[in-house]
């Protein structure tokens, strides 16, 4: 196993040259720049600021020595937030959406594993329809839309939370509640369909045979296998829910990192999209690495040579 681990990180290490490659051409490919404006700068003026961000230098050099400060780890300035450099600006966000994210996931996860084996233990019955039922609801409908909802409900008509910010533990409570609502929705169902295969195994059949409870051969028998298709959903879908949704940010007013990669890309801040999109990128190779790692614990027959 801690071979195929070494293995898996040093492939990461092409894969993110890829990436930042291709990201770093596409953003200088893009119409418009960093220093257009509605008032344009008098040429001397433009030139200097350009000078100083070396937007002056050719293509090549500049990827030169965007690739140098990544080295680095140094992500460059902001070309917008003056005095701001792009690892201060993650610093900064990050830990916001990172609380965000994770009580979203841990929210989805508990939720959705419990109703999703409740769904399959009661197969084709009143429960499990009802479940599947919501689970749709949680699927189709947008979190633009479940945000503005809990709003009106929470807020101007039961007056039960405050309505945006960062606060106590109460201004958390429907920013994490909307993140959360569609992969609890998408775990629910992978969840039921996992376990209503593995409740049709040989072992399983053993498992009752020995005159064990359902509940003992549902909870300590199928449900480590059963959950595997939930490991393999909660690779993308973490990185996804932890970098933050930048929806739901902008919905309940967060200072997390949805709002600056918003303001880069409208701003062409080209440092610190680049930076948000390298940070998703490694997290969404770090949790395929551990989903890889969660596989051969949870299923014994898995094994990487």
């Amino acid at each position: 196993m801690l071979s195929y681990v070494l293995r898996r990180i040093l492939w990461m290490l092409p894969t993110l040259w890829i990436v930042v490659t291709v990201a770093f051409l596409l953003m200088r490919a893009a119409p418009g720049g960093p220093f257009d404006a509605e008032r344009k700068l008098p040429p001397s003026i433009e030139k200097n600021v350009k000078a100083k961000y070396h937007y002056d230098e050719p293509l090549h050099r500049q990827y030169l020595r965007y690739m140098c400060g990544l080295v680095r780890l140094d992500l460059g300035p902001s070309l917008k937030l003056q005095g701001r450099s792009v690892n201060e600006i993650i610093a900064q966000a990050l830990p916001y959406s990172l609380a965000l994210g994770g009580l979203a996931l841990g929210l989805a996860l508990s939720l959705g594993i419990l109703f999703g084996t409740i769904a399959a233990v009661h197969q084709n019955g009143l429960i499990d329809y009802a479940v599947m039922l919501v689970a749709l609801a949680g699927i189709s409908i947008p979190t633009f839309v479940i945000g503005p909802l809990l709003i009106v409900m929470c807020v101007f008509m039961l007056r039960l939370l405050p309505v945006a910010q960062w606060g106590g533990p109460a201004h958390l409570v429907m920013p994490v509640i909307t993140l959360a609502a569609p992969f609890t929705a998408y775990i629910a169902r992978l969840m039921r369909a996992g376990m209503l295969d593995v409740l049709n195994q040989p072992f399983i059949r053993a498992a009752r045979a020995k005159g064990l409870g359902e509940a003992a051969v549902v909870y300590k028998h199928a449900l480590k296998v059963a959950i595997l298709p939930v490991v393999t959903f909660l690779g993308p879908a973490s990185a996804q829910i932890l970098t933050g949704s930048v929806v739901v940010e902008k919905i309940f007013n967060l200072p997390g990192l949805g709002r600056f990669f918003v303001n880069s890309a409208f701003n062409r801040d080209h440092t610190v999209a680049l930076g948000v999109a390298l940070l998703y990128c490694v997290m969404l190779l770090i949790f395929n690495l551990l989903v890889d790692i969660a596989y051969a614990y949870l299923d014994p027959r898995i094994r990487y040579g």
